[in-house]
């Protein structure tokens, strides 16, 4: 189909993101399961009631719009998740775990915030009143959900950096490994 007019264009975009809501209802479970933090894990859960939420309204959208329910393959979100997945496979203390799954979410949000952001804007540009209220609906869940990952990875990532502050004993036994390197090369001089 040949996309001549905005509308053709936000119906194109509405399909992209009903499959990566799709998308991230099935990876959702899955990154709870893996999640160490039980706060990271109830973050995970709410998200994907929230994001059940939002598919019913996309779903309103195209009804309105009297256009098939029907998403088209959404690459980016299929990108995100394949890397998600790709680093729950490493092999990774539950610490680093938990800061993994919430750099991978945080990506993910911030790719539905841009496709929300764009399609509430085209949605007001076509006179679409009803759309442009139901997705910044969406649009504001969004934005919550990545300042709550904000909040958490504040948190996490501290506890999983501990044993890496300065002073820490690694690093005190790398400051001494590089002195006596440097006191041997001074030495051999």
């Amino acid at each position: 189909m040949k996309m001549e007019l905005l509308e053709d264009f936000y119906i194109e975009e509405l399909k992209d993101v009903l499959d990566a809501e799709k998308q991230l209802t099935k990876a959702l479970p899955r990154m709870a399961e893996a999640a160490t933090s039980p706060e990271l894990r109830e973050a995970f859960e709410m998200h994907l009631r929230e994001t059940e939420g939002q598919i019913q309204r996309l779903q309103k959208i195209f009804k309105r719009l009297e256009e098939p329910v029907r998403g088209k393959k959404c690459k980016a979100m299929a990108g995100l998740l394949k890397e998600a997945e790709e680093f729950l496979s490493e092999d990774a203390v539950e610490a680093i775990v938990d800061v993994g799954l919430i750099a991978a979410a945080q990506k993910v949000e911030h790719y539905e915030i841009a496709s929300y952001g764009c399609l509430a804007t085209y949605a007001k540009l076509l006179g679409l009143m009803e759309d442009k209220e139901l997705l910044g609906q969406t649009l504001q869940e969004e934005k919550a959900t990545d300042g709550k990952l904000t909040v958490l990875a504040e948190s996490l990532n501290v506890e999983a950096a501990e044993g890496e502050l300065p002073g820490s004993d690694e690093e005190e036994g790398e400051e001494e490994g590089e002195e006596m390197r440097e006191e041997e090369q001074s030495s051999a001089r």
